[in-house]
């Protein structure tokens, strides 16, 4: 159980921080996106630079992948000490 809780915790900073991140760089976040798409419909979709959807269907999991990567090696280090 703490294993799920050190993961989960060490997601959500990462997620916060590259939330952050892309707002500085100008990039759309998931939360924009859903709000663009429920006012725009599908022409949401035509609004999206191509480093948007880079950064959406990529750059994020992949951000969010690290998390649960980097939550792992901190549950490795309480559990060896």
């Amino acid at each position: 159980m703490m294993r799920l809780y050190i993961i989960g915790l060490t997601i959500l900073i990462i997620a916060i921080l590259a939330n952050g991140l892309i707002l500085k760089f100008g990039m759309i976040s998931w939360y924009d996106f859903i709000s663009l798409l429920s006012k725009s419909g599908s022409n949401a979709f035509s609004k999206l630079s191509i480093i948007d959807y880079l950064w959406l269907f990529i750059g994020y999991p992949l951000t969010l992948g690290f998390g649960y990567w980097l939550g792992e090696k901190i549950y490795s280090l309480f559990k060896k000490g």
